[in-house]
């Protein structure tokens, strides 16, 4: 890392420290966070990718998108904004390496380690393509290895605010990346998680061969060979990769996305047979498969150079009538020898070959299922423009009806549809929405913004219109109202820091001060308030004060041993607690209606909500006496005295 020359804080919060990496479209430094105290990783990205509104409108989206990304090999987004003119993504920092410099390093890697990296990318993907992010952009750069071995993949959502449009005419890491597109990228098409999984099959590649399967003179040349050329298999240059991880690659770089693993799920669960020494589900890869050949007609010339050398030529000294007894039995045996030959391929032909089912006209997978349940081998599968649906077989080679064997290899050709589409309305459609309309059509798209009072983030019109007819990957420019001035506080209630900081700067806003307050609605981190409030209207760029739940509050129980039952019972509630009451007689007499004992005890601190017991005295009245004179034989002139006690009297 080469230190700072001259400290940069952005957005009064992100000091630059060390100048990480440069390159094509960003710069990465270490800097750190004053408000955390943390260290961070800092993209800056160039500033002639900021002079676009449109790219700055998707570059908002995905680094939102990328924000809510949660997951152990994913490098998590905590924050993005703009600083006089230059638009930055916080990153947490990863201390590592990338596995580009691994690669320049150490050349190819062991293939369990190389297949547990791989397990770990396909596992960041599934996680990411299950909220509905496409890397775009998978390469060596991407990955992070870390010092204890853990694996990261970061820059989500950056390629396709980037490559939106005219993917392989800009410049920088753009086309940098083509070493690692899939087919469809470099042909301008629509992708899905399916091409983040083949651009995961060309790094295993290259971690096994230490190089990538395709290499060219310039970025279009490699791009083309993606989508034209067969590419070589891993143990064509590496003989001791394990046939099974090779297999497990052919998969994974398959052309037809179809043929691929359909998810990063099934790619790890590949990866996962492979380190645990289990048969793997993909199938043995085309490259290591040679063609049956059909055996065809004998040439003459080879039938007679065989029987001459069988039966040679008399010596001249022989008579004449002796030549030509052996030219009769030299013709002889080239008649026989053919007819031996004739009598092989129709033997061949009625008992080991079948004629070629036709699947011209079906879907692939149906084609090719229908081929292999025949014992026959898929070899190479080629697109062509043609007026068949998309998808479907339009030729074969051999072609339907041929004579072959068992475990023969056959070629096909699948359409690609017509070279038009029509162009799709998306016209009141929300942005996002137009853009995957137009991107599953295989149409690119330009958004431009224009004075209106309409809909924020809503097209307003677009050209070509509807409807019409137009070559595919051509663009359509769509028009959406110019933001305004004013955006509204998005509610931050329940989201981490990381989280606000990216649904802020999803909304042009920056986090301002950064509080703590107890809250028994939402836990510790979590944000549990905010200044301005959720739904105010602010200008653009304001600071948004957060206030963090510390988690639930707490307070000291007060002791209430001793005072009345209806005191201790005001005392406790006006502490925010719940109070029970229960009562006891094991108590003396003169504490009747006090508190004689609490739980928790005074002192105890507790978590709101909390009740507190109170043991209220309620022991029984005891009796008192009286002693009374009555008449008797020794009292008076009756006799003797005789007292009487007699409860609830006095005595006398």
């Amino acid at each position: 890392m080469q230190p700072v020359e001259v400290p940069r804080v952005f957005s009064e919060r992100y000091e630059l420290t060390h100048l990480v990496a440069r390159g094509g479209m960003a710069e990465v430094y270490r800097a750190q966070d004053r408000l955390l105290d943390r260290p961070v990783a800092l993209k800056v990205l160039f500033p002639e990718l900021s002079v676009d509104r449109a790219f700055v409108e998707r570059f908002r989206r995905e680094a939102q998108a990328a924000a809510r990304l949660s997951h152990p090999n994913i490098v998590p987004v905590f924050d993005w904004g703009e600083d006089a003119g230059a638009y930055f993504i916080v990153m947490e920092y990863v201390e590592g390496r990338p596995l580009s410099a691994v690669l320049r390093e150490s050349g190819p890697l062991d293939p369990a380690r190389a297949a547990e990296i791989a397990s770990q990318v396909a596992a960041a993907l599934a996680s990411a393509h299950r909220h509905g992010v496409v890397h775009r952009d998978i390469k060596p750069g991407n990955v992070l290895i870390t010092d204890d071995g853990q694996v990261k993949v970061t820059d989500f959502g950056i390629a396709r605010a980037v490559n939106t449009e005219d993917s392989l005419t800009q410049t920088g890491a753009v086309m940098g990346t083509a070493t690692y597109f899939s087919p469809e990228q470099a042909e301008g098409l629509g992708v899905d998680a399916r091409s983040d999984i083949y651009s995961l099959g060309v790094v295993l590649f290259e971690m096994l061969t230490g190089r990538p399967p395709f290499l060219g003179d310039t970025p279009v040349s490699v791009a083309s060979k993606h989508v034209r050329d067969v590419p070589p298999t891993p143990r064509e240059i590496v003989e001791t990769v394990p046939v099974e991880l090779e297999a497990v690659v052919m998969k994974a770089m398959a052309k037809q996305p179809a043929q691929r693993y359909q998810g990063a799920e099934d790619f790890q669960a590949d990866l996962g047979r492979f380190l645990e020494g289990r048969p793997v589900v993909a199938g043995p890869p085309n490259g290591n498969l040679t063609a049956t050949q059909v055996i065809g007609s004998v040439p003459a010339t080879q039938t007679q150079a065989a029987a001459t050398r069988a039966f040679p030529a008399a010596p001249r000294r022989e008579t004449g009538r002796r030549r030509r007894r052996w030219g009769w039995l030299a013709l002889l045996a080239i008649l026989l020898a053919a007819l031996a030959v004739v009598a092989y391929l129709l033997v061949s032909s009625l008992t080991g070959g079948f004629a070629l089912p036709n699947v011209v006209g079906k879907p692939l997978v149906q084609a090719e299922r229908i081929l292999t349940a025949k014992g026959l081998v898929i070899g190479t599968t080629t697109n062509r423009v043609d007026p068949a649906a998309p998808g479907t077989v339009i030729s074969t080679e051999p072609p339907p009806g041929a004579r072959v064997s068992k475990h023969a290899v056959v070629n096909l050709v699948v359409s690609t549809g017509n070279a038009t589409v029509k162009v799709p309305n998306v016209v009141g459609l929300d942005l996002a929405s137009a853009e995957a309309v137009l991107t599953n059509d295989h149409l690119a798209y330009k958004v431009q913004f224009v004075q209106s009072s309409g809909q924020q983030n809503f097209v307003l019109s677009q050209s070509p219109a509807p409807g019409t007819t137009v070559r595919r990957g051509a663009k359509v420019v769509i028009s959406i109202p110019q933001p305004t001035n004013q955006v509204t506080v998005p509610n931050l209630a329940g989201l981490t820091p990381g989280q606000a900081a990216a649904e802020l700067g999803g909304e042009s806003l920056s986090v301002g001060s950064q509080t703590q307050a107890c809250s028994n609605s939402y836990p510790s981190g979590e944000i549990s308030g905010s200044s301005p409030p959720a739904g105010a209207s602010v200008a653009r760029g304001t600071s948004v004060n957060l206030v963090v739940s510390s988690g639930p509050c707490q307070v000291v129980v007060e002791n209430v041993v001793g005072q009345s039952a209806t005191d201790a019972t005001n005392t406790l509630k006006g502490q925010g607690l719940t109070v029970a009451q229960t009562t006891t007689n094991a108590c003396s007499g003169s504490d009747n209606g006090t508190v004689v004992s609490q739980n928790p005890s005074a002192g105890t601190q507790v978590n709101l909500p909390a009740t507190v017991t109170i043991t209220v005295c309620s022991a029984p009245v005891p009796p008192s006496t009286t002693t009374t004179t009555a008449p008797g034989p020794g009292n008076g002139p009756g006799g003797l005295n005789h007292q009487v006690t007699r409860p609830g009297s006095s005595g006398a």
